[in-house]
């Protein structure tokens, strides 16, 4: 019989986007830039609260191609980067966090519903909407305990628009922790099912190649 707490396609795909929106915020924190098609899918994701499945949540399987790739190093320790580890292990502790905050969910959908506002005016990827989902991040995630602790390359953290990005990212990775949660994800899973997570995170990783070749 189906275990409904083992690791399934539905939740290596939020995990997936969890991985992914934390190595964006690794990626642009110590090189300054990312991969530009993963950033906006996974800025998308903080819009869609009502998508109707998982998958839907970031439009399709090859928006979160980064997050596999990510996801299958991580479970690997051969090459594994710790630092995204940290991070993405403090984003689920974070989003326990919130879960006992109602104050701070309703400010959240009341500011993603005015950044949505942004995003039809100007587009998804304009600085004005990346303003607007960073100050949203800093002043409800920000405020919670554990904080998410980006080092990276001093000469890019003082650049005010790129950390703007960072933390839009990192509402982005809060996004993908809150699915995993609401789907049956939990942490222990990735340590009982760490084989059977990299195996559906790599036939996922070949279908959407296949796909798009």
């Amino acid at each position: 019989m189906f275990n409904a707490l083992a690791i399934n396609e539905e939740r290596v795909l939020a995990l997936a986007g969890l991985f992914q929106a934390s190595a964006l915020a690794h990626q642009l924190a110590n090189e300054g830039r990312c991969d530009d098609l993963a950033l906006d899918a996974s800025l998308a994701s903080v819009f869609r609260i009502d998508a109707p499945s998982v998958i839907g949540v970031y439009g399709n399987v090859s928006g979160i191609r980064l997050g596999l790739r990510t996801l299958i190093g991580q479970l690997d320790e051969n090459s594994r980067d710790m630092s995204v580890t940290r991070m993405v292990v403090t984003v689920m502790r974070l989003e326990r966090s919130l879960a006992h905050r109602k104050d701070l969910l309703d400010d959240l959908q009341q500011g993603i519903v005015a950044a949505k506002r942004q995003v039809d005016h100007f587009g998804l990827s304009s600085p004005q909407v990346f303003s607007r989902l960073a100050g949203l991040y800093t002043n409800t995630i920000s405020t919670l305990r554990p904080r998410v602790m980006v080092t990276g390359n001093p000469q890019w953290l003082q650049q005010p628009a790129l950390v703007e990005r960072v933390r839009a990212s990192l509402l982005a990775a809060v996004r993908s922790a809150v699915l995993w949660r609401q789907i049956g994800g939990r942490q222990w899973q990735l340590l009982l099912h760490r084989r059977q997570c990299s195996m559906l995170a790599r036939g996922l990783l070949t279908g959407t190649t296949l796909d798009n070749r």
